[in-house]
């Protein structure tokens, strides 16, 4: 692996994490640069746009480590709800293996904070949102479900994982995301 490629590395994974813990306002390039170890030139030889295409690397970044995952669980060809309640369950243990470092939703620092920065950003995290729940609606979609319907499931799926990472992460606790993975078989039975 060459050294550009590091710094560049370096540099996306200090932004996430810095995002994620702090907020996209709080978290300032100066921070990023002197965190990541990383010389000034590097950041602006990789971001030219600065702070925003940084954020949107780590938005697409994020997006398809999740929607990974997801298609991973898919993958498996067990059913839509247990896909979802084995990719809950396994945010879950990783959560309690990290001691809920780096457990922050989506939509908490993302789609909250940035999308009213940038028309651009707003739409990166729709986007976000779209390609999760693309994957839960196409698992529907092969299971007979309707179109409508298997669309207004994913989303509603989407929503309760986003919030029980919310919630997981306020009361350092595991509970809301087991909670959410065992009312998935309602929901989308």
């Amino acid at each position: 692996m060459s050294n550009k490629h590091n710094a560049r590395e370096a540099i996306v994974d200090t932004a996430s994490r810095l995002f994620f813990t702090q907020g996209y306002h709080a978290t300032g390039l100066n921070q990023i640069i002197k965190d990541s170890e990383s010389p000034k030139g590097s950041l602006y030889y990789y971001f030219p746009r600065g702070k925003e295409e940084l954020a949107l690397t780590c938005i697409s970044r994020t997006s398809e480590i999740v929607a990974q995952l997801l298609r991973y669980y898919a993958d498996k060809q067990l059913g839509t709800a247990v896909m979802v309640q084995d990719f809950i369950l396994d945010v879950a243990r990783k959560a309690e293996e990290t001691s809920f470092e780096g457990l922050v939703p989506f939509s908490f620092w993302v789609a909250v904070e940035t999308s009213c920065v940038s028309n651009e950003l707003r739409s990166a995290c729709q986007s976000v949102f779209k390609d999760w729940q693309d994957v839960i609606m196409q698992s529907l979609l092969q299971e007979g479900v309707e179109d409508t319907t298997a669309a207004n499931k994913a989303s509603v799926v989407i929503s309760l994982y986003e919030g029980a990472l919310l919630q997981a992460l306020t009361h350092k606790s595991t509970q809301p995301l087991l909670a959410a993975a065992q009312s998935i078989p309602a929901i989308l039975g």
